[in-house]
């Protein structure tokens, strides 16, 4: 969750806040004291930050408990955009009915294994036909889809995807998808709509990787493309 907040600030979001655990916060204001954190004890709590929010980012760092489904349930409930990824999926698969409930603008990012789990089908048979993947998860949940992976793929039900040609094999990494799931949350809340929030994403998150991995793609580390966002999203002078 801290990468993902981390994206977002470098990302340009401006105030980002982060809600986690009570015992989670001291540690990360005091690894990155530019974030604000909340120890959520109760829902109320919860929704009195949701309420302050413009965009949510929920996933990254959540894990699959009673307490994250409350989260998760009041983040849905909340009619504000929001970016999906990680255990926030794998929270979902196991209501598919929870999609129907969200009518907010809503960006989901799974890699092939939470794309399966959410079509019911095996990682391979996602794999092997990335596109029909992508088409169908978009009709599932009506969400902009960002289906990751070699050649990442960007689509919506009814739009011409997308598939970015950037990026490399570093880029594999854990933590890769919390930093892209920070970024597109903090286009999103600059005014970008969900589509192109997503493409922007997706592309500006390939570049800094490639640009991280110019010393070398083994050992690239996620945290190595926080500081490259600024160079692709500031204009060159």
């Amino acid at each position: 969750m801290r990468l993902t907040a981390e994206a977002a600030l470098r990302g340009g979001a401006g105030l980002v806040t982060v809600a986690t655990a009570p015992s989670h916060a001291a540690s990360i204001v005091a690894a990155r004291p530019e974030l604000m954190t909340e120890g959520i004890r109760d829902a109320d709590a919860l929704d009195r930050l949701i309420a302050r929010a413009s965009v949510i980012a929920c996933g990254p760092g959540l894990d699959v408990t009673d307490w994250s489904r409350m989260l998760l349930q009041r983040v849905l409930a909340s009619g504000k955009p929001v970016v999906l990824d990680a255990d926030a999926l794998n929270l979902m698969s196991e209501d598919p009915g929870a999609w129907a409930r969200a009518p907010e603008t809503r960006i989901i990012t799974p890699h092939p294994g939470e794309a399966a789990r959410m079509l019911g089908q095996a990682s391979e048979q996602v794999q092997s036909d990335r596109l029909a993947a992508l088409a169908a998860l978009s009709d599932q949940t009506g969400a902009t889809v960002v289906l990751k992976g070699a050649g990442t793929l960007v689509g919506h039900t009814g739009q011409v995807p997308s598939i970015c040609p950037f990026g490399n094999p570093g880029m594999s990494a854990p933590g890769m998808g919390d930093v892209l799931t920070g970024l597109i949350a903090a286009l999103l809340a600059q005014g970008l709509n969900a589509e192109s929030a997503a493409r922007t994403g997706v592309l500006v998150h390939a570049l800094a990787g490639d640009s991280a991995a110019r010393r070398g793609e083994r050992g690239l580390l996620a945290g190595d493309l926080l500081d490259e966002l600024r160079h692709w999203l500031n204009p060159r002078h």
